[in-house]
């Protein structure tokens, strides 16, 4: 599932595309926002903002239109110039949204939706956001104290509770409890609150790191593998995520996998650095 870094970057190449420019062609596959379209079409209004919100990006057209999407496992959006060749197969085109110089395709996005701003501030599971780990008004303190707000989850487990923090996925997971020496199979009643906040603000701190804007004024989605170690070799980039039965990076322990959860997500951690 794309991370809140991937979704961030996503939404930023979409604003810098679209945002500003009016919508010549929409298409769509998905019968619930064809009728929205038919019955007031997309088409002329101007893209007035792309954002991301933790795993959701959301699209603000005039006249208070919002295109709101999850990515979930397979979804994608990509960018092309008009006339250029899809890298992805048409079959799995299920938005076109369509300026006098750019594409904007979603391909194989599980949840699409049009809301008002009434509507989408209902929205079961967008409306009770937790903060945005990469929002720049992010507030430490505050995100602190939702984190602690859960005390029988395991840290693992509220690391990923969206209501709790948006944007960790199950990679960065991993990677913060590792970087703060906290075993993800504790609960989060038995954290210190300093703890809390050294496991909020890596968060943020990892998550800043894998979107710098290194891009200027052009339109790319992906400037490298995502890294939490800040080492340049590519094999070397994450201190535990994905490296079961190898040595841990600082000790030499091997590093350890569980499933966690309700969900049966994957942890991996050192059982020496995170006692």
């Amino acid at each position: 599932m794309p991370e809140g870094d991937t979704i961030f970057r996503a939404a930023r190449t979409l604003n810098k595309a679209l945002a500003g420019k009016v919508v010549t062609r929409f298409e769509t596959v998905l019968p619930h926002l064809e009728r929205v379209h038919v019955d007031a079409p997309v088409t002329g209004r101007v893209v007035e903002s792309v954002t991301s919100h933790g795993k959701w990006i959301t699209m603000q057209f005039s006249g208070d239109l919002i295109l709101l999407t999850h990515m979930l496992m397979s979804g994608s959006w990509h960018i092309y110039r008009p006339g250029e060749r899809w890298h992805r197969r048409h079959d799995d085109m299920r938005i076109v949204i369509a300026t006098e110089s750019i594409e904007a395709i979603a391909f194989n996005v599980p949840i699409a939706e049009f809301h008002t701003t009434a509507s989408l501030a209902r929205r079961p599971g967008f409306n009770r956001l937790g903060q945005d780990v990469l929002a720049a008004e992010f507030d430490e303190q505050v995100a602190s104290q939702q984190l602690r707000s859960a005390p029988d989850l395991e840290v693992g487990e509220a690391l990923l509770r969206q209501s709790l923090l948006a944007g960790i996925g199950n990679v960065f997971k991993s990677e913060i409890a590792f970087a703060c020496g906290v075993n993800p199979f504790r609960t989060v009643a038995t954290l210190k609150p300093e703890e809390a906040t050294w496991l909020v603000r890596t968060a943020r701190k990892y998550l800043l790191a894998n979107v710098s804007d290194t891009s200027n004024d052009k339109i790319v989605t992906y400037t490298g593998f995502r890294r939490t170690t800040g080492r340049a070799n590519e094999e070397e980039r994450l201190w535990v995520y994905g490296r079961a039965g190898q040595p841990c990076r600082k000790c030499g322990t091997p590093v350890r996998r569980l499933k966690q959860g309700p969900d049966a997500r994957v942890t991996f951690w050192c059982p020496s650095c995170q006692r």
